[in-house]
């Protein structure tokens, strides 16, 4: 590639026309092509759900992956013949943070050996910490109960207790994790980080009081009132927490979960919270979803589900977009990218 050359991006999901004038914006060189008719129509962000062209539709489509040198987004439409449709792709740019093991899933790692995989790591972090931040307070506060006797209209003051002082610790002191103890020393608490790499990192860089390598869990799990699971799935954190781990959390400990549902040994958990040794749960993550009808999670009004929605904001596209204008600038300029997915370690 010259300083010159022209190169060809083309957005595979929904955006906003604001957002991909922006994009545009970005260099003169840029060929930005958006056909929103040929996509999805949003039903949410990050919605990917089946998506049938006609056959016209999708031969024009095709036509389109074939002259691209950029994706924005993946095609989830042709996921499985993506690299024999995209042979110029050099860059796909994803619009969520955990895109290893579907890019290990669909062979991309091996199939497009010439091609730069950037993750969207980051522009949840504040919906997510958000998230956590509810499902703490509503514990404290005893907020179930509180429902339960407005719909009864029943008046029975019970104390609840406060956040300051209280451990929290995070698994996973990424971009996530850091926010989320952002929030937690607002309200005071005793912050705990576990992160893969640790040497040469300031804890207070990253919001914490403390930071260890992922070897001190079960040390660290007796002192923890909230745990929080925020870290990527890999071969080494997947079932990172089951029945061993939970034994070990003090009783009326919360466990929270925002990073993928196969962290958590999710029979364990159920067992912790129906025994009463768990207080509560606050889940985004599922090991199958959507959840089942028969998961007894759902009938749990300790337990907080959400569907796998808590980082979705209405400021999504515009983070995304930010992301990935920078990142643009960076690859005419020859420069590292921003959240390049490290292919052994899957994040």
């Amino acid at each position: 590639m010259t300083t010159t050359d022209r190169i060809t991006i083309l957005i595979a999901s929904w955006l906003d026309p604001l957002h991909v004038e922006t994009i545009r914006a970005v260099s003169p060189r840029l060929h930005v092509v958006y056909r929103p008719e040929l996509l999805s129509p949003e039903r949410y962000p990050n919605d990917r759900r089946a998506f049938q062209r006609s056959a016209a539709d999708e031969t024009e489509w095709r036509g389109l992956l074939a002259d691209a040198d950029i994706l924005f987004d993946f095609d989830y439409t042709n996921r499985q013949e993506l690299p024999d449709l995209a042979p110029r792709v050099r860059w796909i740019q994803a619009s969520f943070a955990g895109i290893g093991q579907f890019v290990r899933r669909m062979g991309y790692d091996q199939r497009m050996p010439h091609t730069i995989f950037t993750t969207a790591s980051g522009i949840h972090a504040q919906p997510l910490a958000e998230f956590c931040t509810m499902v703490m307070l509503m514990h404290s506060v005893g907020y179930a109960r509180l429902r339960e006797q407005q719909a009864a209209r029943h008046w029975a003051p019970r104390r609840g207790t406060d956040l300051a002082g209280r451990t929290i610790v995070i698994v996973g002191a990424g971009n996530i994790g850091a926010q989320i103890a952002r929030h937690a020393q607002v309200l005071g608490m005793h912050v705990v980080g576990i992160k893969r790499e640790v040497v040469g990192i300031e804890p207070a860089s990253l919001a914490l009081d403390e930071l260890h390598p992922p070897e001190r869990l079960a040390d660290l799990l007796p002192r923890a009132a909230f745990l929080v699971r925020a870290a990527p799935h890999t071969r080494d954190t997947e079932h990172l927490i089951g029945a061993t781990e939970l034994a070990l959390l003090p009783d009326g400990a919360v466990l929270i979960n925002v990073g993928r549902g196969a962290l958590i040994d999710e029979a364990a958990l159920v067992v912790a919270l129906q025994s009463g040794r768990l207080a509560g749960a606050g889940l985004d993550v599922f090991a199958q979803e959507p959840l089942p009808d028969e998961s007894p999670l759902w009938q749990m009004p300790q337990v907080v589900i959400s569907p796998h929605s808590a980082g979705i904001s209405d400021r999504e596209g515009q983070r995304i977009t930010a992301l990935f204008c920078d990142n643009i600038r960076r690859y005419l300029a020859g420069a590292p990218l921003i959240n390049q997915l490290d292919l052994q370690l899957l994040y």
